[in-house]
């Protein structure tokens, strides 16, 4: 069961422990006395926001939500458009927030995305806005939304086979899917994200199809491990497809060379897609790349399973119904929307918000258990509730 906790007082309420084993890096709980950042207790900062706008979502695939979906949220739960404008705003004027995302569910379903995303346009000409979306409707909204100050998308995409993209999805729609991308693309967007979950037996052999279609047409594909979030909690190790299967599997195609450009805080990990014709004496295995050889494109991998980037992680996460999740796959979480609809200041909720960042775990949830370990305990909301 999820856990909401009040907004703490004293240092590691947040998450519940008292322990004492975080870097002295950060040894303070955040108080109003200097500037207020989105620091944790082991010397972490956010500031990737990552905001829901709605849980519900029109495709029902099968890491996410069950066949017959799940209980949505009352409306008058939901952030309003004015809410989650102000957070953004709190979030890059006070808490020093670089980077905006929504997500939903489907944020596409939200009649008044495009004013939102306006609203912190407005008020931040100069932050980065994306969404990430199924596609499904994009092409007819993608115009609205870059006018409103859309910088950037990701499409999610798990396969480019029809058939398998029914069964994964619950819904035979993969030509809308395709339609909204290239509409990204042509509304210049760039670069035009896609992601993709690989899952044994279901579409992971389809993997180095799905990359040459997405380096054909200029999208960035980044495959994601699958994650125990899925609402028939279902997940199991043994199926996972790792991010070292998959690079092995994609270089008996194409030639992969780790991008040189430094991956700070980000999750991917980027290597440059070379034709295998790029090597030379013909294409050996094992043969260096020829000194002129171009790549089609790049492709990144998130092994947020099997190479966890934890410790780096600069992420801050607001669900739709104005929840702080400190980590992805906490159990626990601190509610903001009280403060937002009771006349709370700026300041105050950057205050609430900072304090409940400062007892982010270490890892996975937790400060002790990994995903490894017999103790791990599935968080109560799947991806598809707290957004991506």
């Amino acid at each position: 069961m999820t856990t909401v906790l009040p907004i703490p007082t004293v240092p590691g309420t947040a998450a519940g422990a008292a322990r004492s084993s975080a870097t002295s890096a950060a040894s303070d709980m955040p108080t109003t006395t200097g500037p207020l950042r989105l620091r944790d207790r082991w010397g972490r900062t956010a500031d990737d926001l990552r905001i829901s706008l709605i849980d519900k979502c029109n495709l029902r695939c099968t890491y996410c939500m069950p066949a017959e979906g799940l209980p949505w949220l009352h409306k008058s739960s939901l952030l309003t458009a004015e809410e989650a404008v102000r957070l953004a705003d709190i979030g890059v004027r006070i808490l020093g927030v670089k980077d905006i995302r929504f997500t939903g569910g489907e944020p596409l379903v939200r009649h008044d995305l495009a004013d939102i995303i306006a609203g912190v346009r407005e008020l931040h000409p100069e932050v980065p806005i994306s969404i990430t979306t199924n596609g499904i409707g994009l092409d007819k909204k993608v115009d609205a939304l870059v006018d409103a100050g859309l910088t950037r998308v990701n499409v999610s995409l798990d396969t480019i086979d029809r058939q398998a993209f029914a069964e994964l999805t619950r819904r035979d729609r993969l030509p809308q899917v395709m339609a909204g991308l290239a509409a990204a693309k042509d509304a210049g967007l760039e670069p035009v994200k896609v992601n993709a979950v690989m899952m044994r037996g279901v579409n992971d052999t389809g993997a180095a199809d799905l990359l040459a279609w997405c380096v054909e047409r200029g999208y960035q594909l980044r495959f994601i491990e699958q994650m125990p979030l899925d609402a028939d909690r279902s997940w199991a190790r043994d199926n996972l497809v790792s991010a070292a299967e998959l690079r092995e599997r994609l270089s008996e195609r194409f030639v992969l060379r780790e991008d040189p450009a430094p991956r700070g805080s980000a999750p991917a990990q980027l290597w440059e897609v070379f034709d295998r014709a790029s090597r030379v004496q013909d294409a050996a295995q094992d043969a260096p790349l020829a000194a002129d050889a171009t790549p089609l494109g790049k492709v990144g991998i998130i092994a947020s399973v099997t190479e966890s980037f934890c410790s780096a992680c600069s992420r801050t996460r607001v669900t739709a119904d104005g929840k702080i999740r400190s980590c992805l796959f906490s159990n626990e979480e601190t509610d903001l929307m009280w403060l937002l609809r009771g006349g709370a200041s700026d300041e105050d909720v950057a205050l609430g918000w900072a304090r409940a960042m400062w007892g982010k775990p270490r890892a996975y949830g937790s400060d002790e258990v990994t995903l490894n370990d017999e103790a791990y305990v599935q968080p109560e909301r799947t991806m598809s509730a707290i957004g991506g």
